[in-house]
């Protein structure tokens, strides 16, 4: 079978996990600047989990134009995918409420390190499905990038109990890292 109907089931779970985060941010009391202030760690939560879907969301696509078909291990892998990335509003909002609390922090991380196991579970089994000589495998090669944004995620989840900041900087750097275009993929699919 193609990949349409995925893709377009993916896209509509991934803008309804963006419409319950941004429901979770609460209207200020007042109408002074000021009022924004007990808002900022909602607001730096949000924006770092909107970003990190919205990476998700284009890597995604341009993973599905990368192949031919998919099949029962294929949707399989994405739901598995997709559940990881639902929990993000509740990582999010807890992140946010508690001020960067420890726990929170390292469930943020948590979530973040399994949205990227399964996100690389769906690559090598779309690799699998099309061969180790398909476009896909040669776009993604040893996926370096890859394997160096889990390791940072599983030190941030324990230096979320050292120092949550440095949790946090990291998630913002594995953000930064994948903000900067991967045109592996594109590049392909030109050809």
């Amino acid at each position: 079978m193609g990949s349409g109907r995925l893709e377009a089931f993916s896209d509509g779970v991934l803008a309804i996990i963006i419409t319950i985060m941004v429901l979770e941010l609460k209207v200020p009391h007042g109408g002074d600047l000021s009022d924004l202030k007990p808002m900022v760690p909602h607001l730096a939560s949000y924006l770092v989990s909107f970003i990190m879907l919205g990476i998700y969301w284009t890597n995604h696509h341009h993973l599905l134009h990368a192949i031919q078909r998919v099949d029962g291990r294929v949707l399989w892998a994405n739901l598995h995918l997709l559940f990881w990335l639902c929990l993000y509003p509740v990582v999010t909002a807890w992140a946010g409420e508690t001020r960067f609390a420890p726990w929170p922090v390292a469930a943020w991380g948590i979530v973040q390190f399994m949205c990227g196991i399964a996100y690389q579970s769906l690559v090598q089994i779309l690799i699998a499905l099309h061969g180790p000589d398909s476009m896909l495998a040669a776009a993604i090669g040893p996926d370096v990038k890859g394997r160096v944004s889990l390791a940072l995620y599983a030190a941030a989840v324990l230096l979320a109990f050292v120092h949550v900041a440095i949790s946090c900087a990291i998630y913002v750097l594995v953000m930064i890292m994948w903000l900067i275009p991967d045109p592996r993929i594109e590049r392909r699919i030109e050809r």
